[in-house]
């Protein structure tokens, strides 16, 4: 896709978020962001998640440590998907200089939950709160998304659908920290990624960077207790999914074939499914 400029320029509502990632590895400006996190010499893997409010969270719907879990666990999350062991996070915090201090200490006890220290960051004052949270870890094997071949099993790490039920209930729940299966599928998994913006929109991330076809079966997702179908299409639910060649632990809910894009089906019949994207 060309980008258009002068009156006509497009905007990023129209371009989407990964329109514009294909853009900016088009024009060679980004490398290797075709993953969940970046994977450096050594076996450094280090990833990046910002959560804005308003858009990621609301105060009067979470509580500050429970928003501090899950700036740690989003980023830890892409980690697992990495395979790797995670060994610290550098978090800049930009707040309104209104925001009570004991406030702030409750985020960051909640940060410290999953057992994984915050080693270093920034503070700086905004007009609405944002917490950017970056993991570092390592790994012996990342998986990637590329890897998924005709023939593999699909398989999910645990039910999907919560993050989307409490949010019809106005709330949120703390997501899961898959650090340990991330790294017991790592060993074989083909392709490895987690469910954070839908489960259909993440198996199309694997289906296009593997080139091939993925089918899902609705009828073998887990779901979470009070979740609904629809509620997999919300995302935020951080459980990894996965494409391997031999049987695991994990629950299977479809297939890799030849072709390209992802069919999702409900007894045997086309069900649309959608996700989310950032921009639009």
């Amino acid at each position: 896709m060309l980008l258009r400029y002068g009156a006509q320029s497009m905007r990023l509502s129209e371009l989407g978020e990964l329109g514009l990632l294909a853009e900016l590895e088009r024009r060679g400006l980004a490398r290797d962001i075709e993953h969940d996190a970046a994977s450096l010499q050594g076996g450094v893997v280090v990833t990046q998640d910002a959560l804005v409010e308003g858009v990621h969270f609301r105060l009067d719907w979470i509580s500050w440590r429970d928003l501090g879990w899950r700036a740690a666990a989003v980023n830890l999350s892409d980690l697992a998907a990495s395979g790797a062991d995670a060994e610290g996070l550098v978090v800049t915090l930009a707040a309104p200089g209104d925001t009570r201090v004991e406030d702030v200490l409750e985020l960051y006890a909640g940060l410290g939950e999953p057992g994984v220290p915050v080693v270093g960051g920034d503070t700086t004052r905004a007009a609405e709160l944002v917490l950017s949270v970056t993991a570092v870890g390592r790994s012996a094997r990342v998986p990637g998304r590329a890897g998924a071949q005709p023939g593999d099993t699909l398989v999910v790490t645990g039910p999907l659908g919560a993050a989307g039920a409490a949010f019809r209930n106005e709330s949120f729940v703390r997501p899961p920290l898959r650090l340990r299966e991330g790294r017991e599928l790592a060993v074989s998994a083909h392709a490895l990624l987690d469910v954070s913006d839908g489960l259909a929109v993440d198996a199309a991330h694997m289906a296009a960077r593997s080139s091939c076809r993925v089918v899902i079966e609705l009828d073998r997702v887990p779901l979470a207790e009070s979740a609904q179908l629809e509620d997999l299409a919300f995302g935020e639910d951080y459980e990894l999914l996965a494409a391997v060649a031999e049987p695991t632990r994990f629950a299977e809910i479809g297939r890799c074939e030849e072709g390209e894009g992802v069919e999702v089906l409900l007894e045997g019949a086309p069900y649309e499914l959608g996700g989310w994207e950032h921009f639009r």
